[in-house]
């Protein structure tokens, strides 16, 4: 189901919880949602749709990547950037790391460690930081 896109910094801020199996529709909704964006966005998390818990979708040109509870554990090679967010007006200045590692489930609930670099990488420390409730 498209989801209306959640603007509320209050909501935002706030960390999200754990995923489980019960919450695979969650993972769904992001997926239409994207698709209804995808000529403004390139990745979502949960939280922007209205749920507070560890799930984030990616763009990463070939299709569209459900990671479930992603942890970053390995980042290298720091950068400075702007960005935009779907969620909040105009473009802010960040810290992201060119290369990193992400340990993750997929929608099976099989887990993954899997390395990625430049943009996709850009793209996953985004929604990341909004599992942990932080806006850039």
């Amino acid at each position: 189901m498209i989801k209306p896109i959640v603007r509320d910094a209050f909501f935002l801020n706030q960390r999200s919880e754990k995923a489980t199996k019960a919450d695979l529709p969650v993972a769904q909704d992001l997926e239409d949602t994207l698709k209804a964006n995808r000529d403004r966005c390139v990745g979502m998390a949960a939280n922007m749709i209205g749920y507070r818990k560890n799930i984030i979708i990616v763009a990463t040109g070939l299709a569209d990547m459900v990671m479930i509870n992603p942890v970053i554990t390995e980042k290298a090679e720091p950068y400075e950037t702007e960005e935009g967010c779907l969620s909040l007006p105009g473009t802010r200045k960040t810290t992201r790391y060119n290369r990193i590692t992400v340990r993750y489930l997929d929608k099976k609930f099989e887990e993954h460690t899997q390395n990625f670099s430049g943009y996709i990488a850009q793209i996953i420390q985004h929604e990341c930081d909004h599992l942990q409730g932080i806006l850039i």
